[in-house]
């Protein structure tokens, strides 16, 4: 507020006084906008015009994640560096990611408060709107056995499905089963009778080498049911976990397109290198390159896809956002998604610089800091709806991400089980 131009004869006393002014303003207008009918995305221009176009039915956030500490017996566990300052990184990670949430590190029960905050910045949005809650599975070794050493996150199955169950207009589950487990295939048809609506790797995290033979009946399993498979490829930075990256090349989901799944690339590959392991002498690429090989491998136009979570990101790079913004043949192939809890996370997003970069308006950017201050899951929505590469943005179809579900009914039971432990 304390941003307009000033003529250079004010006083710095008056200077201060029209700033308190604003600022007074500003806490009538909030009290004001409290009182109104529950319409949030209303409120703001920004947000209308993003809204404007699209069926909110059909608007559902593929890559949302689900996150607690246990201590409000959800069975979630973080690793326990997370939690102790003499591990300074790890102790960073996890208060950056509270504070993406908007959750009190200090809050009785952080699980408690995650979801309350996610329900609520869910609810500013108009009916329809819906959230697909990320389970996270252990890392295992090679033996099929969990390594808690290797686990960033552990988010239980039976977590996600009961905090969908307890909003079903607003959420449903995605599982993730490691399938290194004896009873893998068992996990995935319980999963299948649970009403999940896709399955999640992390495969650099969790050590799963997307070649091993061990997959192929789960691969078979997964097409069978038409279940999609969302995969994480590129270089993974919030969730280090087993550390293997070599496994996060986009090239080895061929092995599960192979098989018929339906695979979704998270965030497009859109970070780091890999191997291009199609070269007769391999060498380090952008693995956003690979992922944008596979896209336009005819063998794969009904089965890749890809989401835009994290895409604008001020760690990606130039090229992957005007590739993605220009090629509007993928568009209808790319979903909507934020991984929660990231656009909250202060460092990771900045609207200017995608401003310097050609790709916003300077003129939105007041409207978009306050609008992430308000609900950063809204600020997510209008950012990907505002981008623009020499006039070239995400088209509507990017945003009507219900459609690839339709043969994936939801079917969440009244009675979600307890979660365990």
């Amino acid at each position: 507020m304390c941003g307009m131009q000033h003529p250079h004869h004010l006083t710095l006393t008056r200077r201060r006084a029209l700033c308190c002014g604003a600022a007074a303003v500003a806490g009538l207008f909030t009290t004001l906008l409290a009182a109104q009918p529950r319409q949030p995305w209303q409120r703001w221009p920004l947000a209308q015009q993003a809204l404007q176009g699209l069926d909110a039915t059909q608007l559902w956030d593929v890559h949302a994640h689900l996150l607690g500490t246990g201590d409000g017996g959800s069975g979630c566990r973080i690793h326990a560096h997370m939690t102790q300052w003499w591990h300074p990184l790890e102790w960073l990670r996890r208060k950056a990611i509270l504070t993406g949430a908007r959750v009190d590190a200090a809050a009785h029960s952080v699980d408690a408060a995650y979801v309350q905050r996610l329900t609520q910045w869910a609810d500013d949005f108009p009916p329809g709107a819906r959230w697909l809650l990320l389970a996270f599975d252990h890392a295992l070794d090679e033996q099929g056995r969990e390594r808690a050493d290797w686990t960033t996150f552990h988010v239980p199955d039976a977590y996600a499905r009961q905090v969908a169950a307890a909003r079903p207009d607003r959420f449903g589950w995605v599982a993730s089963i490691h399938p290194y487990r004896p009873d893998a295939l068992q996990r995935l048809d319980a999963a299948l009778a649970g009403g999940a609506l896709a399955l999640k790797w992390l495969p650099s995290a969790m050590n799963i080498d997307l070649g091993d033979a061990r997959l192929r009946p789960f691969y078979d399993r997964l097409a069978g049911a038409r279940l999609p498979l969302v995969v994480h490829c590129g270089e993974e930075k919030a969730v280090p976990g087993a550390g293997r990256h070599a496994y996060g090349n986009p090239l080895l989901v061929r092995h599960a397109l192979e098989h018929g799944v339906r695979v979704v690339v998270a965030h497009c590959a859109s970070l780091g290198q890999a191997q291009d392991l199609d070269a007769r002498r391999p060498r380090a690429v952008p693995a956003f390159d690979l992922f944008a090989r596979l896209m336009d491998e005819p063998a794969w136009q009904g089965l890749l896809l890809g989401d835009i979570s994290a895409l604008f990101q001020v760690n990606r790079r130039p090229e992957v956002w005007h590739t993605v913004l220009q090629r509007q043949d993928w568009h209808a192939r790319l979903l909507y998604g934020s991984d929660h809890p990231l656009p909250g996370v202060g460092p990771l997003y900045r609207p200017a610089a995608l401003a310097r970069a050609g790709l916003l308006d300077e003129a939105d950017l007041p409207e978009l800091a306050a609008l992430r201050a308000h609900n950063p899951l809204l600020f997510n929505l209008v950012l990907q709806r505002r981008v623009r590469w020499r006039g070239a943005g995400l088209r509507a179809e990017v945003f009507a991400t219900a459609a690839h579900w339709q043969k994936c009914p939801l079917a969440i039971p009244a009675a979600a089980p307890k979660a365990t432990t």
